[in-house]
């Protein structure tokens, strides 16, 4: 999750890889409503209870279509089984906008955690050496140079020199998430994802155990670029996952017709995206030697109605020094804007002159709610469209997505229904990430991460109907 995460924390396309070669992974969610208290930032798990497979299953699940149920939890959850003797199930939140796969291990200290988190233990014998690639993987921002790394795990410069450090295990690693973070260490170990047919087993997996954490209750399934991802992980059982993988988050709210299990996670893909008739809007994915681990794209200006907003520079285009872009991120719920464009936005949708409620604003962490009698969807609000760079990659947002409807509040006088914009004011900063488009805004829509072109598609489309079809 990038958005709500700086470097951290699932579901997914009328893709390009036929569907021969595509493995599906259906999605449940039911998407909640909120009192004025709650907001999820990450909202991906992984559950599940798989027997591991012979090795030598790996070959034919190469060409297999294969789909994963996953449980819902207030989110889209995905679910990976480690270890042997005995294997374990544990869940994670899937994150386009981080690049590792963690999760909690006793003995596992948290501060600012209400609910006790299910911990496992980390596997004996199976830390990760300073000198493997999967260490300064971990480790790139605060320790380009892996020597640097291996002279903090106490290898001797002499042993340094000559490359001998297997026997000293790689240092702890630190994440920051935009709502809290982890220290964590490396270890490897063999894991399954549970599918509908075969499970893909991965002999040597590479992950997260962390002992402690600010406000992280469950761990995290990293799909953003990089060598300890979940989806690199896996491309060395399904190879055609390296050309990349979409999904498809199912609105399960009462405004349409989709239904708790018709979220889907697509590995690979399609060979010939002619053959759908959904239209995709594709932006290019933008270059970022300062933060590789993101999925980066160029927004070039909001429309609200008839309304044309330019974006600022930072968000359109990554600088010289890295800062800018808008992050792609699955693992955040809200989508996060500069304050001059966040303010722009609001300003416009006040002026179709919804009564506000701000009862719930000032008690809740949500910006700007309006009251509304009846249907949420027929509120006096046009629809938002995003602009994103590139040729007529334009992408409508309809109103069930960039608001969300609000339980009555027991102590609000008018003890009305309202619902509130799922965009924050990311104030204006100097340096760093310009925006973050959040899983609210993607509902409903197939998002196609093709790595093999550089590119990210948003095509509108019923996910329910898209997961029949591959089955």
């Amino acid at each position: 999750m990038a958005s709500t995460l700086l470097c951290l924390i699932l579901c997914f396309s009328s893709l390009s890889v036929s569907l021969s070669e595509v493995v599906v992974l259906p999605l449940t969610h039911s998407l909640p409503k909120f009192n004025s208290t709650q907001l999820l930032f990450k909202s991906l798990s992984i559950h599940s209870s798989i027997r591991f497979q012979q090795h030598q299953q790996r070959k034919q699940n190469q060409s297999q279509q294969i789909s994963i149920p996953l449980s819902d939890v207030g989110g889209y959850f995905l679910s990976i089984t480690t270890g042997s003797n005995p294997s374990k199930s544990i869940s994670l939140v899937m994150d386009t906008g981080s690049h590792i796969v963690w999760y909690p291990c006793s003995p596992y200290k948290c501060f600012r955690c209400k609910t006790p988190p299910k911990l496992l233990k980390p596997p004996k014998n199976a830390s990760v050496s300073c000198s493997s690639p999967a260490c300064p993987a971990a480790h790139r921002s605060k320790f380009p140079d892996p020597s640097d790394i291996c002279a903090v795990a106490g290898c001797p410069i002499k042993r340094i020199d000559n490359s001998d450090c297997d026997s000293y295990s790689c240092p702890p690693f630190y994440l920051a998430y935009g709502d809290g973070s982890i220290i964590a260490r490396l270890y490897k170990d063999s894991a399954t994802v549970p599918t509908s047919s075969v499970p893909s087993l991965i002999p040597n997996f590479t992950f997260g155990c962390a002992h402690k954490a600010i406000n992280e209750e469950v761990g995290v399934a990293g799909f953003g670029p990089g060598l300890l991802s979940l989806p690199s992980q896996l491309a060395t059982v399904y190879p055609q996952v390296s050309k990349g993988f979409s999904y498809c988050l199912g609105d399960s709210s009462s405004n349409n017709s989709e239904t708790p299990s018709s979220s889907a996670l697509f590995l690979g893909l399609k060979d010939d995206p002619g053959n759908s008739s959904t239209e995709f809007a594709y932006t290019p994915i933008l270059d970022n030697p300062s933060h590789p681990y993101y999925y980066m794209v160029g927004l070039e200006g909001i429309s609200v109605g008839k309304k044309y907003i330019a974006a600022p520079e930072i968000v359109k285009r990554v600088d010289q020094n890295g800062d800018g872009g808008t992050i792609v991120d699955s693992g955040s719920t809200m989508t996060m804007l500069p304050k001059s464009l966040h303010d722009s936005v609001v300003a416009e949708l006040d002026r179709f002159n919804n009564e506000r409620a701000k009862v719930i604003e000032d008690k809740s962490v949500f910006e700007r709610c309006y009251y509304f009698d009846g249907d949420m969807m027929n509120m006096n609000l046009p629809d938002v469209v995003l602009h994103f760079v590139g040729n007529g990659s334009s992408v409508t947002i309809p109103r069930g997505n960039y608001l969300v409807e609000i339980d009555p509040e027991k102590n609000d006088p008018k003890q009305r229904h309202s619902a509130c914009l799922t965009f924050k004011n990311a104030g204006d900063k100097i340096g760093g990430t310009g925006a973050v488009f959040g899983y609210f805004m993607q509902l409903g829509f197939e998002v196609v991460y093709d790595l093999a072109n550089k590119r990210i598609g948003f095509g509108k489309q019923p996910c329910k109907a898209l997961l029949d079809k591959v089955k």
